[in-house]
């Protein structure tokens, strides 16, 4: 992936952030139309709104990722850790093929910011590039105080993200349980949804845990086994 210089460090992809790790539910004609913008062929800007948990970063990140494996430049900017900075740093991005904003309301009532953001489209435009945006809420309910940033947001497509149902959480849990060659049984995963928030963030983190202990002692995903370690989880 190429960076903008300017960029403080920390802002690395997660290498596990990929389209192919997604388990896209009701949410397939988005993750198509992600994967086309990725690589040049869709869409030029691409707003996706949804809750915290429903996978918008994740879904950024693997954007990078396979324009990467495309040869395109791409950057992934989580808006709400930048607000610190000055909106300078949005200069000459326009240069890369792909840009993606994470957490894009976090500028919501930052003047300055609105601004650098405002710019920053209209430059994207002109350049040709492909500008991918995340945030909770669809652009006309996100608190901008600037009303060209607000339609500027919404020349694209937008997406709102559908919540996965307890099937599809459970089908999450058993792909990423393959991914590491292990079978979690219906009956755990159940059980880690009654027990636990079901938003996948969570649940993968606490499956992370689950993993290792299984690994460190030779163990099957039973429902003892994953009581027992969570139980114990600090």
């Amino acid at each position: 992936m190429n960076s903008n210089p300017q960029l403080p460090l920390g802002l690395a992809l997660k290498d596990s952030a990929r389209f192919e790790s997604y388990f896209p539910g009701l949410n397939g004609e988005l993750v198509q139309h992600l994967q086309l913008a990725a690589t040049g062929n869709g869409e030029r800007l691409v707003y996706v709104a949804g809750p915290s948990g429903t996978g918008k970063t994740h879904l950024l990140q693997a954007a990078c990722h396979s324009a990467s494996l495309c040869g395109r430049s791409a950057t992934y900017l989580p808006v709400r850790e930048l607000l610190e900075l000055a909106p300078t740093v949005l200069e000459d991005l326009e240069q890369l093929d792909l840009i993606c904003l994470d957490d894009v309301a976090a500028a919501a009532g930052h003047a300055d910011w609105e601004t650098g953001l405002f710019d920053l489209f209209n430059r994207v435009r002109t350049a040709g590039s492909t500008l991918l945006v995340a945030g909770e809420q669809r652009p006309d309910q996100s608190g901008f105080e600037l009303p060209d940033l607000v339609s500027r947001l919404a020349w694209g497509v937008t997406y709102t993200l559908k919540p996965l149902t307890d099937a599809d959480v459970i089908a999450a849990l058993a792909c990423r349980a393959r991914g590491r060659g292990l079978e979690l049984p219906e009956e755990t995963a159940q059980f880690m949804l009654r027990r636990f928030p079901r938003d996948l963030p969570t649940l993968f983190a606490l499956f992370d845990t689950l993993d290792t202990a299984s690994l460190i002692e030779q163990r099957r995903l039973t429902i003892p086994f994953v009581k027992s370690v969570l139980d114990n989880k600090p």
